[in-house]
């Protein structure tokens, strides 16, 4: 069994506790590695680290133009150890090879070089002055020290969109990610030996939310917070990082509702649908397991999508030939049954039942479609994060948005019309960070993704991504210095 340590100051270190916990391949249901069990001790260490590199070390000094090029570097090691990541990501949490691998020598390591280039063109501005001889110009600074929680459903995914701004901003890291899936992001720190980075730079620290996790963003060298994860571990960290008046940028759960009016395409809806839900286990934030339906369309729409979900091919993602692995740990395996089984109890209609489907060593199950579930039920108000959905019927516009609006979400939405002037309408009502039209799932390091309501607020990606990381200075200079006597002599 491999067993890992924890990454500080650009070296390898055991846990003071001395204890380790177990991490399991879901697909066979058992233990592979073992992960270090960090608490405040190491904690500690990581954090101080981190703030050496940045304080007294060269991060802190070094110029724009530097940081870009350390950038590049970062996405190059990345990109030429894609498969070795990519292996231990699918071991360690079931992602299937090829929603990995082909990102991190794409769109996922395009980060990189998108924030490298942007290192050096990040600029302050000249304000107007209304006071004479004075000169006003805002800068964008870093925060120091951020932490970067990440989740289990995408680790090296969710990290490289937090890891490439903070770093472009200027800030040095300790990064903790989610104890069901820490070893890629440990793969993650060996590899990036060949980057050359200054020690203390990226720093990893693993072992459970409530104390690794609570002890980090507690610290008082750490300056700012990004999280990725539920509304419950959301509302823990905004608590602890309000007592130190800590920025905290969040993006949490969704219930996110897939609009189907009835002058859609069929044939595109239901593919993009299916394909915005199933493939991943419905294991993604913004997954679109709300299907909202004209009821003229509704029967059709409902054998359609149950035709099409039902070929999918269940299996351990080592096999080329899976299309749905398994879901990412048992405790959430059980926690997805359960919801299904009392969906099925309080008398939901069970259109298509993934339960028991795919091997039988390991935590599959497949696509689960419902129907005969009202819009204030549980099933269409709280996040399954699985491969569930539930479709219900709508009879006007309004309806419709109404009911996408009626959650405590609002990650992203989706609209399937040929009518472009009602689909635009419709996105400008709905309440969510992003909104698709005749398409799902979509995303690009340009564009910047993040919550409304109950999903978070902050931003990442894009301009807006690096800005979450960085904070204002406004500085006035006096061109012609004088100042008058405030109390002069009578």
């Amino acid at each position: 069994m491999k067993q890992y340590s924890y990454f500080a100051g650009g070296n390898w270190h055991e846990p003071a506790s001395g204890q380790w916990l177990d991490s399991e391949n879901p697909a066979l249901g058992e233990a592979w590695a073992r992960i270090p069990d960090c608490g405040t001790e190491d904690v500690d260490r990581a954090v101080g680290e981190a703030h050496a590199c940045f304080y007294r070390g060269p991060w802190g000094k070094a110029q724009a133009a530097e940081r870009g090029r350390l950038l590049r570097r970062i996405g190059d090691v990345i990109s030429a150890n894609a498969e070795r990541l990519g292996e231990i990501e699918t071991r360690d949490n079931g992602k299937l090879p090829q929603h990995i691998t082909p990102s991190l020598t794409s769109w996922l390591t395009d980060s990189f070089y998108y924030y490298a280039g942007m290192c050096d063109k990040f600029e302050g501005s000249l304000l107007p002055s209304e006071a004479p001889d004075m000169l006003n110009y805002l800068a964008w600074k870093p925060f120091g020290v951020c932490a970067l929680i990440t989740a289990w459903n995408s680790p090296l995914g969710v990290l490289i969109w937090k890891l490439a701004p903070a770093l472009a901003a200027g800030n040095a890291v300790v990064v903790k990610p989610s104890e069901y899936a820490s070893a890629s992001t440990l793969e993650l720190m060996d590899v990036l030996g060949d980057a050359d980075l200054p020690d203390g730079l990226i720093n990893v620290v693993t072992g459970y939310g409530r104390t690794a996790g609570q002890a980090l963003v507690s610290h008082p060298g750490v300056s700012m917070v990004s999280f990725t994860g539920g509304i419950p571990g959301g509302r823990s960290i905004a608590e602890l990082a309000a007592r130190q008046v800590k920025p905290v940028v969040m993006e949490l759960g969704g219930k996110s509702p897939q609009i189907v009016l009835e002058d859609a395409d069929l044939d595109l809806a239901v593919n993009g649908i299916v394909s915005g839900i199933f493939p991943v286990s419905g294991q993604s934030c913004i997954s679109g397991s709300r299907l909202l339906v004209a009821r003229p369309l509704f029967e059709t729409f409902c054998e359609r999508l149950v035709e099409v979900a039902s070929r999918a091919r269940i299996g351990d993602p080592g096999d080329p030939a899976t299309q749905i692995g398994p879901i990412a740990h048992r405790a959430h395996y059980e926690k997805i049954l359960d919801d299904i089984g009392q969906v099925v109890e309080a008398g939901g209609e069970l259109l298509l039942d993934g339960r028991g489907k795919g091997p039988d060593r390991g935590y599959y199950i497949g696509p689960t479609i419902f129907s005969g579930v009202s819009h204030d039920e549980r099933l269409a108000q709280e996040e399954v994060f699985g491969p569930v959905a539930v479709v219900i019927p709508f009879d006007s516009e309004d309806e419709a948005v109404a009911m996408a609006n009626g959650t405590v979400y609002g990650l992203a939405a989706g609209i399937w019309s040929r009518d472009v002037n009602k689909a635009i309408r419709m996105a400008e009502s709905i309440q969510a960070g992003t909104v698709y039209i005749n398409n799902y799932f979509n995303a690009t390091t340009q564009s910047p993704v993040g919550g409304w309501k109950q999903s978070g607020y902050g931003r990442e990606n894009g301009i807006e991504g690096m800005r979450c990381f960085m904070q204002t200075k406004s500085v006035w200079l006096a061109t012609r210095p004088s100042q008058p006597d405030p109390f002069p002599a009578r």
